[in-house]
């Protein structure tokens, strides 16, 4: 009897002992991570955003569209005219006068000089700024009143040669033009009427019957 309780309390010490070295590896073990979490200790990185384009780098923004740059003729030119504002004083055909007239006096007293920005009209003052638009190529020239002209009845002012050169007008002799001028420009005052001239002739005497 005495060696059966001996190998009872054996197998119970062993079995024990089992127990407990199956509980130190369960302690030991680390469970799986399930998917979809991070595992422990760690951060999830999220995806980079690409930096928008910059234009020190040659990139254009998708949501703006390129702008395009016109040329210099189809920038429209300064609206004031001798520090004014510009209005349309008059249409019609402009000439110009050259060689023939070269270093003579003008109607205001100085010399005509052809490759100055010069021009002859009617009416305007002297000094006047005048800016001639052509309706032919769309140049447009400033230039002073100087000289009186033109005396034909169909053309509104006559222009320097180089005026003309700048027009574009060297070859053509004359073309359709708009004159501009500053806003404070008087309107020109028309010539007053001529007087009507009297019959030079002298009436007729009725004789008088003499009384005798």
């Amino acid at each position: 009897m005495p060696v059966l309780a001996g190998l009872l309390k054996m197998r119970s010490i062993g079995q024990a002992f089992a127990l407990g070295l199956l509980v130190l590896l369960a302690a030991c073990t680390t469970a799986p991570s399930s998917p979809g979490r991070a595992a422990p200790g760690r951060v999830p990185l999220a995806a980079p955003t690409p930096a928008p384009a910059s234009p020190e780098a040659g990139g254009t923004p998708t949501d703006a569209a390129p702008l395009s740059m016109g040329s210099a003729s189809d920038l429209p030119r300064p609206a004031l005219l001798a520090g004014e504002p510009a209005r349309e004083f008059e249409r019609g055909a402009a000439s110009w006068y050259g060689p023939g007239f070269h270093g003579r006096l003008t109607a205001s007293g100085e010399r005509y000089n052809m490759n100055a920005f010069t021009a002859a009209h009617r009416t305007l003052p002297f000094g006047t700024m005048v800016r001639v638009h052509s309706l032919v190529n769309g140049r447009d020239v400033d230039l002073r009143i100087t000289d009186r002209g033109p005396f034909s009845r169909n053309r509104i002012i006559d222009v320097s040669r180089a005026a003309a050169a700048e027009l574009g007008m060297l070859g053509l002799g004359f073309k359709e033009v708009v004159l501009l001028v500053p806003e404070s420009t008087a309107a020109p005052v028309a010539a007053p009427p001529r007087p009507v001239r009297k019959s030079q002739r002298s009436a007729r005497r009725v004789p008088v019957p003499k009384v005798r």
